[in-house]
């Protein structure tokens, strides 16, 4: 790939960004910093309330019957493999908040949670939520140091992480004006060396623990779909995370690429950047079908 090539998907970034910008403004939105989370120092302002359209109602109401299933399903399943509880602890970035969630319930992490507590049951289910916006994988070893986290990690059943999309975001912010197809091998590396390191890390504070790692996305599939480049990146970081792990029995790779490619139904929310809450019930119930998969 040329030079020229790796220019234009920077451009064509910034070009996005900037049309949200205007799209913002045009609505009339009070919206502090539109830019995606990537661009910020683990800041991501949204609105503290988003009004859902008629067609995201009706979304919502497609995908509740579904949640429900998955609730009974997956209540199940714990039952069986788990002796009436579990401990399920998530980490990442602002797909384990649930950034863009209109509900502002936590997203996939939040979902999961909520079927897996109603109704009935004498299951014991604990969850602790360790999402942080614009997290990298650095930025995630450090917080591995954490006593609180390390506590509920040595407890836990189940881990599940988000992880990636910053640090392919981070080449971008810092090489802008000088950004080649190189610089993402580069990156992919060291993200290889620090992603090996996490589930390394977790797995010496738990080696029974299962442990879950969700892919990324693109999230500019919608707007630059001719831009292949864009996919080659986002498909090589996968690959990296499915080598990693692969190293480790207790690890287990859960794609999610293909959730929001081609979508015919709008997964993103108004930043057009994180899922909406449709968006992270299709990946709630991804995550279910590999909790269940036997391995």
């Amino acid at each position: 790939m040329t030079k020229r090539k790796i220019i234009i998907i920077s451009a064509s970034i910034f070009l996005l960004i900037s049309i949200m910008l205007v799209v913002f403004v045009k609505n009339g939105k009070e919206q502090k910093n539109p830019l995606p989370e990537a661009f910020q120092d683990e800041t991501f302002p949204g609105e503290d309330e988003i009004e859902e359209t008629e067609e995201e109602e009706a979304d919502e109401e497609k995908v509740e019957p579904a949640a429900g299933r998955l609730s009974d399903k997956l209540r199940s399943v714990v039952t069986m493999i788990f002796n009436q509880e579990v401990n399920i602890v998530a980490i990442g970035d602002s797909l384990t908040q649930g950034v863009g969630d209109q509900t502002d319930q936590g997203g996939y992490v939040g979902i999961l949670e909520r079927t897996m507590d109603s109704g009935e049951h004498d299951l014991a289910i604990h969850f602790s939520n360790y999402g942080k916006r614009g997290n990298r994988t650095d930025q995630m070893l450090d917080r591995l140091e954490d006593e609180e986290i390390q506590a509920d990690i040595k407890k836990a059943d189940i881990i599940l992480i988000t992880i990636g999309a910053n640090d392919i975001m981070q080449v971008v912010k810092e090489n802008f004006t000088d950004i080649t197809l190189d610089l993402f091998t580069e990156e992919r590396t060291h993200f290889e060396d620090r992603l090996r390191e996490i589930i390394t890390t977790i797995h010496d504070l738990n080696g029974s623990a299962e442990i879950y790692l969700l892919g990324i996305y693109n999230p500019f599939e919608m707007y630059f779909e001719e831009i292949e480049e864009l996919n080659i990146i986002v498909n090589e970081w996968n690959e990296t995370s499915i080598q990693i792990t692969n190293e480790f029995e207790e690890a287990t790779f859960v794609p999610i690429q293909d959730i929001f490619d081609h979508a015919s139904t709008n997964l993103f929310s108004d930043d057009n950047f994180h899922p909406n809450t449709t968006g992270y019930h299709r990946m709630a119930e991804r995550v279910f079908e590999y909790l269940t998969k036997e391995r």
